[in-house]
């Protein structure tokens, strides 16, 4: 039988009926228990959690309908199907309003309850599967991340998979990825969620205090030890030491580390005995790994001990739309922190948003957007509203903050200069007009017209030159400018005006 693990709950009060029913379901590979009331069937239900329920109608305390409501208030989730003497249509029908999924009739072949039992599980199953992945698609929070990309799910589930454990876990990932914020995420999913979460920063600490600082002292181990301390792995006992840029770490260091982490056992600086303490470790660094290993600086036998779980976190230019997700969250937050009226971005500004690569991840982001709240306040965040780097990023060309809607045509003399891949990108042909093409700082001269042929105005060419490259680039107003050598703001400017002219 497909599930051959399940639980089944047996509703009968005839204890023939019930053992009956035990054994060919114990025949099948099945667990079983027994209730011979709607009381105690919702009292096992409860506790035990069933794959489904073999549910009599004719119960001492109360109907098998009213047991199945009851259930369903309760939140149990298992297959329902009803079993009865005195079978019916009517019977049927109410069962399956009540959540039943099949309806068989005493007394019962072997076959058939078989087939109605898999059919059961089978379809209680996909339901689950159904529910789960529509749960995995949907989700863009989790523990503090944001973000609904395929990247960011499979770093979900690998936090959700090993928090349970308490094998080590290396994160890894450039720096603003949100390093210690997985850390933090696998402490809360985790059973140690109720006790301590530890940071510390190794490359924040100066060499000569580190050992103290993860161990503790004793009153007068060293100079300015006036009073013991606890260090951070007796703070962490009972839950997780979060070691921040482990990579770090000097090699005299990562000896005594390498012992903490096979024994689990330390020695305070100055002490004369040893601690024990239950301390899960997640370290992290933003290099790789194995090239520390390589090149001499981070120890091989350490890497093995803490690379057992490895946690990628990939930098925000692979993370799709979860740029605008974030900047969304961050823009409501700043906007409410510091009592500006701004509720969204302009559609050009979210493009920009979606097309920069952002080298700093999102703390980047997260100080881009907190500019642009500080320095501005309206309705939304407009393109005059962004910060000069972000345009150079999003075009490549080192473009200038766009001029707001209604200022004077930026002159191509004051454009600047597109990088060589952008210059050399193929003209853009529109069938029965004249081949034109922009170059940075100049136009293509237009071929002169042939004898008796009709001059074109020239306001309906660059409309249509423009519209053409809009469609080349995706209707992506950045990498259209760059490749007719002009600044987006040029190609925002007429597309407000062209819509002007049409609902005009």
């Amino acid at each position: 039988m497909a599930a051959s693990a399940a639980r089944i709950l047996i509703v009968e009060d005839t204890p023939t009926q019930a053992e009956v029913a035990g054994a060919l379901l114990r025949t099948l590979g099945l667990e079983t228990r027994v209730a011979e009331t709607g009381a105690q069937a919702i009292s096992i239900a409860q506790t035990w959690r069933p794959d489904a329920i073999l549910m009599d109608l004719e119960l001492p305390d109360f109907s098998g309908f009213e047991t199945m409501r009851r259930l369903r208030t309760e939140g149990v989730e298992a297959a329902i199907i009803v079993v009865t003497a005195h079978g019916s249509v009517n019977h049927a029908v109410e069962a399956m309003r009540e959540g039943a999924v099949d309806f068989i009739v005493k007394p019962y072949a072997k076959a058939r309850l078989t087939v109605t039992l898999q059919n059961a599980l089978e379809k209680r199953a996909l339901a689950t599967e159904l529910r789960e992945a529509k749960a995995q698609l949907g989700r863009d929070r989790f523990f503090g991340f944001i973000g609904a990309s395929a990247t960011m799910r499979a770093v979900y589930r690998t936090i959700e998979s090993v928090a349970a454990s308490k094998a080590s876990v290396f994160i890894t990932g450039e720096s603003g990825t949100g390093k210690e914020l997985a850390a933090e995420a696998v402490h809360r999913a985790s059973p140690r969620k109720d006790r301590a979460f530890i940071t510390l920063n190794c490359g924040a600490i100066p060499r000569d205090l580190l050992e103290s600082e993860i161990f503790g002292h004793v009153k007068g181990a060293f100079t300015g030890a006036t009073d013991s301390r606890a260090g951070a792995a007796k703070l962490a006992d009972g839950g997780t030491l979060f070691l921040d840029e482990i990579g770090e770490m000097p090699i005299e260091m990562q000896v005594k580390l390498l012992r903490f982490v096979q024994t689990g056992t330390f020695q305070p600086v100055g002490a004369s005995r040893p601690e024990k303490v239950d301390v899960r470790i997640v370290s992290a660094t933003n290099r790789d790994p194995w090239v520390e290993v390589e090149t001499g600086r981070f120890r091989e036998d350490l890497y093995y001990r803490l690379y057992v779980v490895p946690l990628h976190l990939p930098p925000l230019r692979e993370r799709g739309e979860d740029s605008l997700l974030i900047a969304r969250h961050f823009l409501a937050a700043f906007a409410r922190e510091e009592g500006k009226r701004l509720r969204g971005f302009a559609w050009e500004v979210e493009q920009v948003l979606r097309a920069y690569s952002w080298p700093g991840n999102v703390r980047q982001l997260q100080n881009v957007v907190r500019n642009m709240v500080v320095l501005h306040d309206g309705d939304r965040v407009e393109m005059s509203m962004l910060p000069p780097m972000l345009l150079r990023g999003a075009t490549g060309q080192g473009a200038a903050v766009p001029d707001p809607v209604g200022a004077p045509p930026v002159e191509p003399e004051a454009l600047p200069v597109v990088p060589p891949c952008v210059a050399k990108e193929p003209p853009v042909s529109m069938p029965a007009q004249p081949a034109l093409t922009f170059a940075p700082h100049q136009a293509a001269p237009l071929a002169p017209p042939q004898q008796n042929e009709a001059f074109q105005p020239l306001a309906e060419v660059e409309k249509r030159h423009i519209l053409a490259a809009l469609d080349r680039a995706a209707q992506d107003v950045p990498r259209a400018a760059a490749m007719l050598g002009i600044n987006p703001s040029t190609i925002y400017r007429k597309l407000q005006a062209w819509r002007s002219d049409a609902s005009g």
